[in-house]
């Protein structure tokens, strides 16, 4: 301990030297990083502060992103509508009815045996001449400036009614039905006037996305023209199976599922998207379920359209064949290797393959299972509805599967013959 005092007292003055160059050292590092923020005007600072700031940006701009403007929507839908409501109309079904009247018809049980007086009076019914009568009714949308409408084939399907449509102003028009297809059930009007008339454009129904924000109008129930509903896709592809209240039935595919809510007297309306085109045509309701509705891609409905123009009438591309849409109830019934593909098959007194077809002239046989057209499988989708894309003309690829063997068919698409 005394050793270690005298070396302190020894060394006393180079330890106080060494604390003061410390302390020196300290200073002027603090001085330069102080003349370096002076002479960068505050870099420093900015760069934190711009940083921050795109922080803060990038934020905002996600926020936007996932929780969109309520009231930019809103505005988005009613100026659609606004654009969209001249062109939809009520269609108008009427015919000539039986006018019945009742009347009385005397009646004496006895012969006169009960004398006068005893008559009984006994209602009866007769026909007395007809009145023209609104008897049915539905929905419809201008295509073009001369008065094309287009609007579901059920709703005209009465070749012994006459049609009128009725627009968003009440003015009442007489129409022509130039086309009927039962099949897609699309039909095509022209209404019979010189005027220049609002008409909506297509979208592409194709590039349709679930979740995505469509917009249904029609005219609802049969008595509310032009009612709207907004909601979004949520089913693509779908089959269904169609009914009236008569028992008429109908198979759809590759329909719109939305829940935007579509009403008895939607049918033949557009389902319009954020743009205000057209890529669908309301045409049914799921009974019993909430907001499940189906619309008729607009593509389908497009073609008919362009058909009709060039033509004149509605000409369809046809193959020639009657099968069955393939599931795992028919695989495992027929034995085949999969659960998907349109099985050719005869039915009734329907032949399988109709002579002189296409699929005849390919050699096309019962019994053959085709998987895929023109590398588009069948899987989830049907038969007619990739024909249906197609053109009179098309040369397309088939892949067959006839027993155990894969093969590949070509065969040229012909236009399918009337009704």
């Amino acid at each position: 301990m005394d050793r270690l005092r005298e070396l302190l007292a020894e060394h006393r003055e180079l330890l106080a030297a060494a604390v003061l160059i410390n302390l020196a050292l300290t200073a002027l590092v603090v001085a330069g990083f102080l003349l370096l923020v002076l002479s960068n005007q505050g870099g420093i600072f900015s760069y934190f502060a711009s940083h921050y700031q795109k922080e803060r940006s990038s934020a905002a701009l996600t926020g936007a992103m996932l929780d969109p403007d309520p009231l930019a929507e809103e505005s988005r839908v009613v100026k659609i509508v606004e654009r969209a409501s001249p062109a939809v109309v009520s269609v108008v079904v009427t015919k000539d009815v039986p006018i019945i009247e009742r009347y009385y018809e005397e009646f004496n049980p006895g012969g006169g045996f009960f004398g006068p007086g005893t008559n009984f009076l006994i209602p009866r019914l007769r026909e007395r001449g007809t009145q023209e009568q609104q008897v049915g009714g539905g929905s419809g949308f201008i295509v073009s400036q001369d008065g094309m409408v287009i609007t579901n084939s059920h709703v005209v399907d009465d070749t012994a009614a006459s049609y009128s449509v009725l627009t968003n102003d009440g003015d009442s028009y007489e129409v022509d039905v130039i086309a009927r297809d039962a099949v897609a059930d699309i039909a095509v009007l022209k209404i019979k006037s010189e005027e220049v008339f609002p008409y909506l454009d297509f979208g592409d129904s194709d590039g349709l996305k679930a979740g995505q924000t469509v917009i249904a109008i029609g005219n609802a129930l049969g008595e509310f023209r032009n009612s709207v509903s907004v909601g979004v896709v949520s089913g693509l592809a779908r089959s269904v199976t169609a009914g009236d209240r008569f028992g008429n039935t109908e198979q759809l595919d590759e329909v719109i599922q939305t829940d935007a809510a579509i009403n008895p007297g939607n049918s033949g309306g557009p389902l319009l998207n954020n743009e205000g085109q057209v890529v669908g045509v309301n045409v049914a309701m799921a009974i019993g379920s909430e907001n499940i509705g189906f619309a008729l891609p607009g593509n389908i409905a497009h073609s008919i359209v362009l058909s009709v123009k060039e033509y004149g009438e509605i000409v369809r591309p046809y193959m020639g064949v009657r099968y069955v849409q393939v599931n795992s109830q028919i695989q495992e019934r027929n034995d085949l290797p999969v659960n998907y593909g349109a099985l050719v098959i005869a039915g009734g007194s329907e032949m399988a393959v109709v002579p002189g077809s296409p699929a005849e002239k390919a050699g096309i046989i019962e019994n053959d299972l085709i998987l895929s057209i023109d590398g588009v499988s069948l899987e989830g989708k049907s038969l007619a509805s990739v024909i249906r894309s197609k053109s009179v003309g098309d040369l397309v690829r088939l892949r067959v599967l006839r027993g155990e063997r894969e093969r590949t068919v070509q065969l040229t698409l012909e236009r399918a013959p009337a009704p």
